[in-house]
């Protein structure tokens, strides 16, 4: 959005003159969209001008001041039914949680967020040919999982359509679940991967577990997921849980599927 406006190539510096905060300038219209997002009352909304300095001269960082701003919320007689919904369903904060792992590690348990595509990239360099395998049933070269096509795709998701849960511990991602819808139905299919180095550590039973109830709050019926016959660690965890385990037609596949109750 920021470089499709006339003054985009000003921000980035003219005339010998430094470009202000572009990163800063970035965070500030994510923020912005949030305080909408998570301020349902606010009908409008404005703030101008914003003062989008350079770095000076004498060394002073660039910085970005909002000189004036207007807010408008909805009259008082507006219920909370009639407020305008909104087309994409905002960052689900429900499912932040703190957990510990088996060793007395604490980390965080979220939902994926698109500026985390840095961290996917560390976590995927931590993967073993093994896992790789197993999560997508044939070898996929790092380059190719790297990718900034395929990683934003990954990162930023419909949380209305799946969900994708990180377990993240100092700034690096130790586990990736996800839960997809298949549209139509009340039905959908989850998927997991963990990083080689925190494996039986109950990550992988911990993200299931979460996902279940994530699946309950939105009214699934049935959750399923294919696995390959001889991960044999997926298939426990999926057992512990009460998934039923089926063989496919094609034998080196398995089914689990689990009805679930609301």
């Amino acid at each position: 959005m920021m470089e499709h406006t006339k003054i985009y190539k000003a921000l980035k510096g003219v005339r010998g003159r430094q470009s202000v905060d572009m990163e800063g300038l970035e965070q500030l219209m994510v923020a912005f969209s949030r305080l909408v997002v998570e301020q349902r009352w606010i009908k409008e909304i404005d703030i101008n001008p914003l003062l989008a300095s350079p770095v000076q001269e004498n060394g002073e960082n660039s910085s970005l001041i909002a000189l004036d701003a207007r807010v408008v919320l909805h009259e008082p007689d507006v219920t909370e039914d009639q407020l305008p919904k909104l087309a994409i369903r905002p960052y689900p904060t429900q499912y932040v949680e703190q957990w510990t792992m088996k060793d007395g590690t604490p980390v965080t348990i979220r939902p994926i967020r698109p500026e985390d595509e840095p961290l996917l990239v560390q976590f995927h360099k931590t993967l073993s040919e093994e896992s790789v395998y197993f999560r997508y049933f044939h070898l996929m070269k790092l380059s190719h999982r790297i990718t900034h096509e395929r990683l934003t795709r990954i990162c930023f998701i419909d949380y209305d359509r799946e969900m994708a849960l990180v377990i993240e511990s100092q700034g690096e991602i130790l586990a990736v679940g996800r839960l997809s819808k298949l549209h139509g139905t009340k039905t959908a299919e989850f998927a997991m991967l963990v990083s080689d180095r925190y494996q039986c550590q109950g990550l992988g039973a911990e993200l299931l577990r979460r996902l279940l109830q994530i699946g309950r709050d939105e009214q699934i019926e049935r959750i399923t997921a294919d696995i390959l016959a001889d991960n044999y660690g997926m298939q426990r965890v999926c057992e512990k849980l009460g998934f039923k385990l089926e063989r496919t037609a094609e034998a080196s596949v398995m089914k689990a599927e689990l009805v679930i109750g609301h």
